[in-house]
């Protein structure tokens, strides 16, 4: 029992850890990027970075990016990523296989986590996307 206590522990953990590095370090800089078309606070020209998520969710159900909430879709595609992460190390610290089988275990989670997730997620804009 005292096993899995500290393993949703460490899953709370890295969920919070994870989402903040990835929202406010990564994709809250991108956005910035994107709305003030390349220019820094310091009023530096940067290149634009899209965020990939976005990028590939627009592609895949065909939705009009000018459409669409960033600010709301950045924080869900943090949360998303948080709780991939989270899981995937939760679950693979708990297996007492050989550290082989836990990559193998870790990677087909990993893929099939977020296939699942951002393809809910993709469909969940779609209809939100409709409804308007």
């Amino acid at each position: 029992m005292n096993e899995y206590l500290l393993s949703i522990y460490i899953f709370i953990a890295l969920l919070i850890i994870v989402f903040v590095v990835d929202y406010f370090l990564i994709n809250k800089r991108k956005l910035n990027l994107i709305k003030n078309k390349g220019m820094t606070k310091k009023g530096k020209k940067k290149k634009i970075k899209n965020i990939s998520e976005i990028d590939y969710l627009t592609m895949k159900f065909k939705l009009d990016k000018k459409k669409l909430n960033m600010d709301k879709m950045i924080i869900v595609i943090s949360l998303i990523n948080a709780f991939i992460i989270s899981v995937v190390s939760s679950v693979i610290m708990l297996m007492p296989f050989a550290i082989m089988w836990q990559l193998i275990i870790a990677f087909a989670l990993l893929f099939g986590l977020i296939y699942a997730l951002y393809e809910i997620y993709g469909r969940h804009i779609k209809k939100e996307e409709i409804k308007k």
